[in-house]
């Protein structure tokens, strides 16, 4: 598995354009609302738990992924982004389906524009773990404002 340096490294090189990086912004983090709004409408057998459904299952999925660079700032960042998103969706129950698709397609629609202002493919065309290093790679950019470092850089290997 590759250093989070060497992704970061890596999906930079298609985000370079402050255009395209303020698009990443906004739609990275609807991309996700969305989709887990999109996740969380699935309908679960009977026998679940109610706090069990497709979002949380993906969430577990996607963090067992993140632990793997062991960089505790990544995924405190990462709650930071997704506990409110929950609680959103949540809240929004269950009116929230049709705004997620909605949200969805707008949302790769920018992100699309932003890559064609950049004049590069999407990072996920390579390859697509790229999809999860987007909002890592977001929320440092979103941190890096609010002066918080997540040290990519001791990101381990293993």
């Amino acid at each position: 598995m590759k250093k989070l340096n060497h992704y970061f490294e890596e999906y930079s090189v298609s985000h370079q354009n402050k255009i395209n990086i303020l698009i990443h912004k906004f739609c990275v983090p609807l991309i996700m609302f969305s989709f887990l709004g999109i996740m969380k409408a699935f309908p679960v057998p009977a026998d679940w738990p109610l706090w069990l459904d497709w979002s949380l299952i993906f969430i577990v999925f996607s963090f067992s992924y993140y632990s793997f660079f062991k960089n505790i700032r990544v995924i405190f960042a990462l709650l930071l982004l997704i506990i409110p998103m929950i609680a959103i969706l949540e809240f929004l129950r269950p009116k929230f389906f049709i705004l997620s698709v909605i949200l969805f397609v707008l949302a790769w629609i920018g992100q699309f524009i932003g890559h064609k202002i950049e004049g590069k493919k999407p990072s996920f065309f390579q390859d697509l773990f790229f999809l999860f290093i987007g909002p890592i790679w977001t929320m440092n950019k979103i941190m890096a404002q609010l002066g918080i470092d997540l040290k990519i850089n001791n990101a381990k290997e293993i």
